[in-house]
């Protein structure tokens, strides 16, 4: 048989299944390591519902034997029932709170450490101070506060703003001084600006080490906002007024009501924060083990 007989009736060759290129499951099979499903897992929710059914048993444990100190879940599962609105509306006095002294206390810390990261001199004058400042009892100060501010919110928010000022100065002013030493060379080199390096490069090396101080600090804003209201006198609102008057009365049932609200509180403002950050660092290589 000739070449050009050959070439006619030559069958091509089927492909194979190793060179066909898997398809990626979708985001929404189970399949995909990252599912958006992964949650219906019984691996993913299953611990979380036994752990929570051990404490319940435990703490109905403790209520017979220490009923002085634990009330009956029941009992607390009424209060909140009953009257749901109450503690809705002292829940929003806290959020607003600790919202606002989270956010005084964040346009602070963050312009800080950009003039600490910039300057040095400034670095070594502030620090100290900060740090005194992050070890001093700040329930002390709160009379002094409701007597130069007012029985108004301003002492909460002061109070708030303090505790969480701290973290967010340490973690952005580290965020911005880490920056890797041969990629500024290369941003100086290009002859980039002191300003340009900052918004371009600084700035975006921070937001992993300030979402990790935002996770820190948001359930302490809600703690801060708390604890003013129990150490501020004059507190017309909010879940630790509700905890100071229901203590004085021994109302343990609406206590623990109260604090099971800030437990709810705190967690989804960490949710908030969780979802914002896998939204802005999803470039981040620490994206990739996130599950």
């Amino acid at each position: 048989m000739s070449l050009a007989s050959q070439r006619t009736t030559a069958v091509p060759v089927a492909e194979t299944e190793t060179d066909v290129v898997p398809r990626e499951p979708s985001r929404w099979s189970l399949k995909h390591p990252r599912s958006r499903l992964a949650w219906i897992r019984p691996a993913i929710w299953l611990p979380l519902v036994v752990m929570l059914a051990l404490l319940g048993g435990l703490w109905q444990w403790g209520t017979a034997r220490m009923p002085y100190l634990l009330p009956p879940l029941s009992a607390v599962g009424d209060t909140l029932t009953h009257n749901p609105g109450y503690y809705l509306r002292n829940a929003g006095i806290t959020l607003e709170e600790s919202l606002l002294g989270l956010a005084m206390s964040f346009v602070a810390a963050f312009l800080l450490a950009v003039v600490m990261s910039e300057a040095p001199l400034v670095r070594r004058a502030v620090m100290p101070i900060a740090v005194v400042l992050n070890v001093t009892p700040l329930v002390a100060i709160a009379p002094a506060l409701v007597v130069a501010f007012g029985f108004g919110s301003a002492p909460k928010l002061i109070i708030t703003a303090l505790i969480c000022f701290f973290p967010i100065l340490i973690n952005t002013a580290v965020g911005l001084r880490s920056v890797p030493q041969p990629v500024l060379q290369v941003y100086k080199t290009m002859n980039a600006s002191r300003l340009e390096m900052l918004v371009h490069l600084r700035v975006p090396n921070a937001l992993p080490y300030l979402f990790a101080a935002l996770r820190i600090v948001t359930p302490l804003s809600v703690i801060g906002a708390v604890v003013a209201e129990l150490s501020a006198s004059g507190s017309t609102g909010g879940l630790g007024t509700v905890i100071s008057n229901a203590s004085s009365m021994n109302q343990l049932a609406v206590v623990y009501a109260a604090i099971g609200v800030l437990a709810v509180l705190g967690s989804a403002l960490m949710l908030v924060i969780t979802v914002i950050e896998r939204r802005a660092l999803h470039w981040h290589e620490s994206a990739a083990d996130r599950t």
